[in-house]
């Protein structure tokens, strides 16, 4: 706890315990409340504020402390013990109101909290014998406090229960139980994969905050000397909340504020009685919309920060080695046999096999939808196997993920998972844990915090130690992200596209760091599209394709392997139809881009970038996965913003228009993954593409309405026809994307962007939905087309651009590119070779 917070305390108490001595008694009255509306925020900012769950239903645990303390004082119990009991119930209560309210989150949760506070308005008013029903208790004896008035010794307690709260979530909050709560709210996820079950956590933070507000009702029974169900109206638990926002959730002395603003400025307008609660509404919905982060928010984002402490510049090796590589007493590494899953009857994952051994890189590649990510999510515990076995020293198939993760399994994601409310150190300091949160109270010694500024100097990181996580830019997100998983000083790591978003010297960099890594005889298992990175890094590596294991051997015996050439070109029977004739259509261009460029607030992922096509014309973009296909797609139909360059559709300007405007003038786009609207039925789906088309001109005109639009589309997918009332998310993958291709039709488009068509998608169907396309591309439509299968994508194209780490470096006929030995280099992570070679050639 820092000096200035202390110091805040301090002048806190001191304010209110003066204050108990010097005002009347009705200004005691308002003094006490305040108190207890402060306590009962502060609970619940550990509710909202740490661990991101909402409740409108803590007046109920107000009113459960109360009759609780009430009846207990009312037999003679001493209201010390009372007041103790009433806070250990409603903690119970809260701790057992988590268990099934957890299972559900947003509104959900607060509807349960609300059905929670109205089954104990209404028990009180049942429970009769007990509570009086409406009537009430009546005579709640005033607690003896000796040498001071009751009134004033109510007061002073409420002070003193008002600043042990915020002490006390002061404490927690610096904490590792409130670094665990706040992880839980930040990434669920990411809490699994550091062992932390989420559920613990924001169990504990139920029943703190509502241990509070049981402390503060206690104090109501004698304040009042009457309680009745009417004392604990709903609107309570809606001014708690209000409170917690106002001043803002998460900062210690926000729940002070914000009880100040429900309790104290409906006192100050008493002289405008008649306008009183419409000034007091105007001045919140005024504090709501001027500062979403509550008053105290407001102020520190108006405050400039001072810079913080800075990670070392260089590690020590002798602290890394002893946490690191300590005597692990097991050298097997990780054994995965056979393991296998299925999602509703699709096989994602069949009989994958690999062997880890501790101290060598293995790496798992493949081709979009290849079951990577889902081996990984198997591994970790994400996914529970249907078959096979995970062994690391023991079996670990089948447990859950953060016991796996205590096992010695750690992970990073595809997008990263920090904890972004939680600081650098932080996010390392909680890691380091393992789930063990020891007790509320527990501080972080000065040898961890030690360790998490050599293990960040180790991964690059160079950055300040106590930046919010979510203020980094992508690289660092990165970099904290694999020191985080080291911070658990596992035997496995797991690694999902590291190098995603980084520049080619970043990703080089990347693969010095990996290499280190191992070499603390850690078993890293890597996920990566970025080829070049995996054939210099990789002891072994295991390919799959449609979630079959077709390769494992060493990067040269995986490069020059004919099943994984196939499986990145596009092995399949089917070999497309080509045009009976060379396409020869006009000169000009439907869409135009020049010097294109494209991030994610990181490093280009796509850069100087010059493509055309023309009308009538299909055009296809080729490249392994991560070359920045799928972003230009999504940079052409207005879903990301361009750095620099310019779109040009049909000689008009679309690269400063957000996504609605571009597909009103006539670019449609068919999304990776389909992305159909699952609830609505196939011929809404369809109807949802005709959005922007005017039937009703197109019928004077024509005489061809909406629904013969969709019979247009059902010709070309009969299929559809059968099941064009039901709910698009029934259907086959295969059927879906028909559904996504005959949407984008329905809007009758200039050109049509395909990004994927192909992906995850039996043979078959593969066959059947290319035939429609190659009969799309003769009738005269405008295609640009991204397909992974660049085999089958070349012939169903006229020209083709050959893309690598975001820039174009083949284009010419689609016969061309398809013999040129740059495109296998380029999917497979030897094209600088290839063109190497091919300029000593030319020399």
């Amino acid at each position: 706890m820092t000096l200035n917070t202390s110091l805040g305390l301090a002048v806190v108490a001191l304010l209110g315990a003066s204050l108990s001595f010097l005002v009347d008694s009705y200004s005691l009255l308002v003094l006490t409340l305040f108190c207890l509306s402060a306590l009962v925020a502060t609970g619940l900012n550990i509710l909202i504020g740490l661990s991101g769950q909402i409740s409108f239903g803590h007046v109920a645990f107000y009113a459960i402390g109360a009759y609780c303390a009430s009846l207990m004082t009312m037999a003679g119990v001493p209201f010390g013990l009372a007041l103790l009991s009433a806070a250990l119930l409603t903690g119970i209560c809260g701790g057992l109101l988590a268990i099934p309210a957890l299972r559900v989150q947003g509104p959900y949760l607060a509807m349960v909290t609300i059905a929670f506070a109205f089954v104990i308005h209404h028990g009180l008013m049942e429970w009769k014998d007990l509570t009086g029903g409406s009537n009430g208790l009546i005579g709640v004896p005033m607690p003896d406090f000796g040498v001071v008035s009751s009134e004033t010794g109510l007061a002073l307690t409420s002070v003193l229960l008002m600043v042990a709260g915020l002490w006390f979530y002061q404490r927690l909050s610096l904490g590792p139980w409130g670094k665990a709560m706040r992880a839980a709210k930040g990434s669920d996820t990411a809490a699994r994969s550091i062992g932390i079950n989420p559920m613990v956590p924001k169990a504990w933070a139920f029943a703190l905050s509502a241990a509070m507000a049981g402390s503060a009702g206690a104090l109501i029974g004698p304040l009042m000397m009457f309680i009745s169900p009417s004392t604990f109206p709903f609107s309570q638990s809606i001014l708690f909340v209000l409170a917690v926002i106002v001043g803002g959730s998460g900062f210690l002395f926000g729940p002070v504020i914000g009880a100040a603003v429900i309790v104290l400025l409906p006192e100050l307008l008493s002289g405008v009685a008649e306008y009183r609660l419409l000034v007091f509404a105007g001045f919140l919905l005024a504090v709501l919309w001027a500062a979403p982060s509550g008053c105290i928010g407001l102020v520190l984002s108006r405050l400039r920060r001072k810079e913080g402490e800075m990670v070392p510049a260089r590690a020590d090796a002798a602290v890394l080695e002893s946490f690191l590589n300590p005597s692990r007493g097991y050298a097997g590494g990780l054994s995965v046999d056979n393991i296998g899953i299925s999602f509703g009857g699709v096989k994602a994952v069949q009989g994958v096999s690999l062997k880890a051994p501790e101290g060598e890189v293995t790496s798992i590649i493949g081709p979009n939808g290849a079951g990577k990510t889902t081996a990984l999510n198997l591994i970790s515990g994400f996914y529970t196997p249907d078959s096979g076995s995970v062994k690391l020293e023991s079996e670990l198939a089948g447990r859950n993920a953060w016991d796996i993760a205590r096992a010695g399994v750690a992970r990073t994601y595809q997008t990263t998972q920090l904890f972004e409310e939680l600081s650098v150190m932080d996010n390392l300091l909680i890691a380091m844990r393992k789930g063990e949160l020891s007790h509320p109270l527990a501080q972080d010694s000065d040898r961890a915090r030690d360790i998490v500024r050599n293990l960040l100097a180790f991964t690059g990181y160079c950055g300040e130690l106590n930046i919010a996580a979510g203020n980094l830019p992508h690289v660092d997100r990165r970099l904290v992200e694999i020191a985080r998983a080291l911070a658990m000083a596992p035997r496995v790591l797991l690694l999902d596209e590291p190098a995603a978003g980084l520049s080619r010297s970043e990703t080089d960099q990347l693969g010095e760091l990996l290499k280190a890594i191992a070499g603390f005889g850690i078993a890293v298992i890597i996920v990566e599209h970025d080829m070049p990175l995996v054939m210099s890094v990789s002891d072994s590596i295991l390919v799959l394709d449609s979630g079959k294991p077709i390769a494992l051997g060493t990067p040269a015996e995986i490069r020059d392997n004919p099943q994984v050439i196939a499986a990145y070109l596009g092995g399949t029977d089917y070999e497309g139809r080509p045009r009976q004739q060379a396409w020869s259509g006009p000169a000009d261009h439907t869409l135009f881009v020049k010097e294109l460029q494209l991030d994610y607030g990181a490093a280009p992922v796509v850069s100087d970038v010059n493509l055309m096509v023309k009308p009538g014309e299909c055009v296809a973009i080729l490249g392994a996965n991560g070359a920045g296909k799928s972003s230009i797609m999504r940079a052409l139909a207005g879903l990301h913003r361009p750095v620099q360059g310019s779109i040009l559709l049909n000689n008009e300007s679309i690269d400063k228009l957000d996504a609605s405007a571009i597909s009103s003038q006539g670019l449609a786009l068919v999304p990776e993954g389909r992305q159909v609207f699952p609830e609505l039925s196939v011929r809404d789906n369809l109807l949802m593409g005709a959005f922007q088309r005017d039937f009703r001109k197109e019928e004077l005109s024509k005489g061809k309405g909406q629904e013969d639009a969709v019979e247009a589309v059902l010709e070309r997918f009969p299929r559809l026809r059968d099941r064009i009332d039901q709910p698009a998310g029934l259907l086959s993958g295969g059927e879906q994307q028909m559904v996504a291709i005959g949407r984008a039709l329905m809007a009758k488009p200039k050109l049509l962007l395909l990004d994927e068509p192909s992906l995850g998608l039996a043979p078959a169907m593969i066959r059947e939905l290319f035939e429609v396309l190659a009969s799309l591309r003769d009738e005269g439509i405008t295609i640009l087309l991204v397909d992974q299968m660049a085999n089958l994508a070349l012939t169903l194209a006229d020209r083709a651009y050959l893309l690598e780490t975001g820039r174009i470096v083949k284009a010419g006929s689609a016969e061309e590119l398809s013999k040129d030995k740059a495109l296998e280099a380029a999917y497979l992570g030897s094209a600088d070779k290839e063109r190497d070679k091919e300029g000593e050639d030319a020399a």
